[in-house]
């Protein structure tokens, strides 16, 4: 009896000191929607062995996290060449995020969204549906859409929405649907470089616009 007593007070201490901090940067909101999910009973469960339904969604959100953070290490290298970048940004309405928010040296916006998929089915696309298998997973992209319209109407130009795909391989190396680019995570980088060569809209480098707007994401 007295050692459940003492996983209780370690689970409660553990929620109590750790869930509501909330550090800005890639992967900063999904981690400390985990952490929420585990409360002394959930982290109580998790000692002892025993799955839960909020167990199983603060592992999910652990794994968005780690994606998030995994892609942020990649586009490092662009941060020291010019490029800003956002990581973990809210949208100026609703309760949505950014995952990622670049804007190259010559102005072109980009919204990247980063997946973690199990790598057991191959990405498709099908009759204009995109399958992951058999399953069909289109729904799964309104998010990354609805990211990009509302990022190109704050600023006022184009932006061009990619998916950053870890784990599930791409028929033909890459996809594109609905003018939604999905690349495999580890050619994220020479992508954007490439697509970034392209001409931007004359006008204000928005850069600057992009990181007073779009301010660091917390969870309500």
């Amino acid at each position: 009896m007295s050692f459940l007593v003492v996983l209780v007070a370690v689970a409660g201490f553990a929620w109590y000191f750790q869930g509501g901090r909330q550090r800005p940067g890639a992967g900063a909101s999904a981690a400390a929607q985990a952490r929420r999910l585990r409360t002394p009973l959930v982290r109580l469960a998790d000692l002892v062995g025993i799955q839960t339904v909020r167990g199983r969604q603060a592992q999910q959100w652990d794994a968005g996290a780690a994606g998030e953070k995994a892609t942020a290490a990649r586009l490092k290298p662009l941060a020291r060449q010019g490029w800003t970048v956002l990581h973990d940004r809210a949208l100026l309405t609703g309760r949505a995020n950014v995952d990622h928010l670049l804007v190259s040296p010559g102005g072109l916006v980009f919204v990247v969204d980063s997946k973690r998929w199990s790598a057991r089915y191959r990405l498709r696309v099908a009759a204009g549906r995109l399958l992951h298998g058999d399953l069909d997973v289109t729904a799964r992209l309104r998010g990354i859409r609805h990211e990009a319209q509302s990022v190109a109407k704050a600023l006022s130009c184009p932006v061009i929405p990619i998916v950053s795909m870890d784990g599930a391989p791409i028929d033909g190396g890459e996809l594109v649907i609905d003018g939604i680019r999905i690349v495999p995570a580890d050619r994220l980088v020479p992508v954007l470089r490439t697509l970034s060569r392209r001409k931007a809209a004359t006008g204000r480098h928005p850069g600057r616009l992009a990181a007073r707007l779009f301010q660091p994401y917390r969870r309500k």
